[in-house]
Protein backbone atom coordinates (compact mmCIF):
# COMPACT_ATOMS: atom_id res chain seq x y z
CA UNK A 1 0.00 0.00 0.00
CA UNK A 2 2.75 2.64 0.76
CA UNK A 3 4.23 1.63 -2.78
CA UNK A 4 1.15 2.42 -4.13
CA UNK A 5 0.76 5.74 -2.46
CA UNK A 6 4.67 6.49 -3.17
CA UNK A 7 4.21 5.69 -6.77
CA UNK A 8 0.74 7.85 -7.01
CA UNK A 9 2.77 11.50 -8.50
CA UNK A 10 4.21 9.43 -11.07
CA UNK A 11 1.01 6.88 -12.16
CA UNK A 12 -1.91 9.16 -11.87
CA UNK A 13 -0.07 12.72 -11.73
CA UNK A 14 -3.74 14.52 -12.54
CA UNK A 15 -5.05 12.09 -9.26
CA UNK A 16 -2.26 13.21 -7.54
CA UNK A 17 -3.17 16.76 -7.89
CA UNK A 18 -6.52 16.74 -7.01
CA UNK A 19 -5.64 14.86 -4.14
CA UNK A 20 -3.05 17.45 -3.20
CA UNK A 21 -5.59 20.34 -3.84
CA UNK A 22 -8.67 18.51 -1.45
CA UNK A 23 -5.40 18.52 1.31
CA UNK A 24 -4.85 21.85 1.04
CA UNK A 25 -8.72 23.35 0.45
CA UNK A 26 -9.31 21.28 3.78
CA UNK A 27 -6.63 22.30 5.84
CA UNK A 28 -7.87 26.04 5.23
CA UNK A 29 -11.33 25.33 6.19
CA UNK A 30 -10.06 23.38 9.18
CA UNK A 31 -8.28 26.24 10.25
CA UNK A 32 -11.34 28.40 9.66
CA UNK A 33 -12.97 25.95 11.92
CA UNK A 34 -10.34 26.21 14.53
CA UNK A 35 -10.44 29.87 14.93
CA UNK A 36 -8.28 31.64 12.16
CA UNK A 37 -10.91 33.48 9.43
CA UNK A 38 -10.19 33.74 6.20
CA UNK A 39 -9.30 37.08 4.87
CA UNK A 40 -10.50 38.05 1.27
CA UNK A 41 -7.05 37.44 -0.23
CA UNK A 42 -7.35 33.55 2.00
CA UNK A 43 -10.45 32.78 0.01
CA UNK A 44 -9.18 33.77 -2.95
CA UNK A 45 -6.43 31.66 -2.54
CA UNK A 46 -9.49 28.30 -2.90
CA UNK A 47 -10.62 29.19 -5.24
CA UNK A 48 -8.15 27.83 -7.84
CA UNK A 49 -7.93 24.24 -5.57
CA UNK A 50 -11.47 24.04 -6.33
CA UNK A 51 -10.72 24.31 -10.05
CA UNK A 52 -8.17 21.75 -9.97
CA UNK A 53 -10.64 19.16 -7.81
CA UNK A 54 -13.22 20.10 -10.70
CA UNK A 55 -10.64 19.13 -13.42
CA UNK A 56 -9.39 16.05 -12.01
CA UNK A 57 -12.87 14.86 -11.21
CA UNK A 58 -13.98 15.23 -14.50
CA UNK A 59 -10.76 14.13 -16.38
CA UNK A 60 -11.53 10.42 -14.37
CA UNK A 61 -15.76 11.28 -15.48
CA UNK A 62 -14.60 12.03 -19.18
CA UNK A 63 -11.65 9.62 -20.18
CA UNK A 64 -11.91 11.38 -24.20
CA UNK A 65 -10.34 14.62 -22.62
CA UNK A 66 -6.35 14.54 -23.93
CA UNK A 67 -4.53 14.50 -20.77
CA UNK A 68 -1.83 16.83 -21.88
CA UNK A 69 -4.68 19.59 -21.90
CA UNK A 70 -5.63 18.09 -18.15
CA UNK A 71 -2.42 18.71 -17.33
CA UNK A 72 -1.74 21.93 -18.80
CA UNK A 73 -5.14 23.57 -17.04
CA UNK A 74 -3.51 22.48 -13.76
CA UNK A 75 -0.68 23.53 -14.16
CA UNK A 76 -2.36 26.67 -15.24
CA UNK A 77 -4.75 26.30 -11.83
CA UNK A 78 -1.67 25.90 -9.54
CA UNK A 79 0.52 28.77 -10.92
CA UNK A 80 -2.69 30.91 -10.51
CA UNK A 81 -2.89 30.04 -6.56
CA UNK A 82 0.53 30.38 -6.63
CA UNK A 83 0.59 34.09 -8.20
CA UNK A 84 -2.39 35.06 -5.57
CA UNK A 85 -0.44 33.42 -2.45
CA UNK A 86 2.65 34.99 -3.81
CA UNK A 87 0.93 38.56 -3.91
CA UNK A 88 -0.25 38.23 -0.39
CA UNK A 89 2.58 36.41 1.18
CA UNK A 90 3.98 40.17 -0.17
CA UNK A 91 1.08 41.53 1.27
CA UNK A 92 1.90 40.59 4.73
CA UNK A 93 5.24 41.48 4.71
CA UNK A 94 4.31 45.10 4.20
CA UNK A 95 6.14 45.15 0.48
CA UNK A 96 3.00 46.24 -1.30
CA UNK A 97 -0.56 47.52 -0.05
CA UNK A 98 -3.27 45.05 -0.46
CA UNK A 99 -7.19 44.82 -1.18
CA UNK A 100 -9.09 47.63 0.45
CA UNK A 101 -11.76 44.73 0.64
CA UNK A 102 -10.46 42.71 3.16
CA UNK A 103 -12.81 41.58 5.47
CA UNK A 104 -14.03 38.10 6.76
CA UNK A 105 -17.01 36.49 5.80
CA UNK A 106 -20.76 37.13 6.54
CA UNK A 107 -23.82 34.84 7.05
CA UNK A 108 -26.44 36.55 5.49
CA UNK A 109 -29.03 34.59 7.48
CA UNK A 110 -33.02 34.55 6.69
CA UNK A 111 -33.75 37.79 7.67
CA UNK A 112 -32.45 41.46 7.87
CA UNK A 113 -32.21 41.96 11.54
CA UNK A 114 -30.01 38.47 11.72
CA UNK A 115 -27.98 39.53 8.41
CA UNK A 116 -27.49 43.32 10.28
CA UNK A 117 -26.50 41.66 13.80
CA UNK A 118 -23.80 39.36 11.87
CA UNK A 119 -22.38 42.04 9.52
CA UNK A 120 -22.11 44.13 12.76
CA UNK A 121 -20.79 41.26 15.07
CA UNK A 122 -18.78 40.49 12.47
CA UNK A 123 -14.62 40.22 12.97
CA UNK A 124 -12.62 42.15 10.89
CA UNK A 125 -10.06 39.90 8.99
CA UNK A 126 -7.36 41.89 7.58
CA UNK A 127 -4.75 40.66 4.75
CA UNK A 128 -2.05 42.20 5.92
CA UNK A 129 -1.39 40.41 9.47
CA UNK A 130 -0.21 37.35 9.40
CA UNK A 131 -2.40 35.02 12.02
CA UNK A 132 -0.54 31.94 11.65
CA UNK A 133 3.09 31.08 10.88
CA UNK A 134 5.10 28.01 11.37
CA UNK A 135 9.07 28.58 10.88
CA UNK A 136 8.61 32.41 10.26
CA UNK A 137 6.69 31.37 7.16
CA UNK A 138 2.92 32.07 6.76
CA UNK A 139 -0.11 29.99 5.24
CA UNK A 140 0.38 32.17 2.37
CA UNK A 141 3.72 31.26 2.34
CA UNK A 142 3.40 28.05 2.62
CA UNK A 143 0.81 28.08 -0.17
CA UNK A 144 2.85 29.57 -2.31
CA UNK A 145 5.37 27.23 -2.06
CA UNK A 146 3.55 24.14 -2.82
CA UNK A 147 1.47 25.45 -5.02
CA UNK A 148 4.55 26.74 -7.30
CA UNK A 149 6.02 23.23 -6.91
CA UNK A 150 2.59 21.43 -8.17
CA UNK A 151 2.59 24.06 -11.05
CA UNK A 152 6.27 22.72 -11.86
CA UNK A 153 5.19 19.22 -11.28
CA UNK A 154 2.71 19.50 -13.65
CA UNK A 155 4.52 21.00 -16.17
CA UNK A 156 7.39 18.39 -16.04
CA UNK A 157 4.38 15.84 -16.64
CA UNK A 158 3.26 17.67 -19.68
CA UNK A 159 6.46 17.54 -21.11
CA UNK A 160 7.15 13.98 -20.19
CA UNK A 161 3.81 13.01 -21.88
Amino acid sequence: MASNLISLPDREPVLFGGLVAAVLLGSAFAFQYAGYPPCELCWWQRYPYMGVIAVALTSKLVKALPHKLILLLLALLFAADAGIAAFHFGVEQKWWEGLATCSGYVDMGDSVDAALEAIMNAPVVRCDEIAWSLFGISMAGYNFLIATGMALFMAKKIKDT
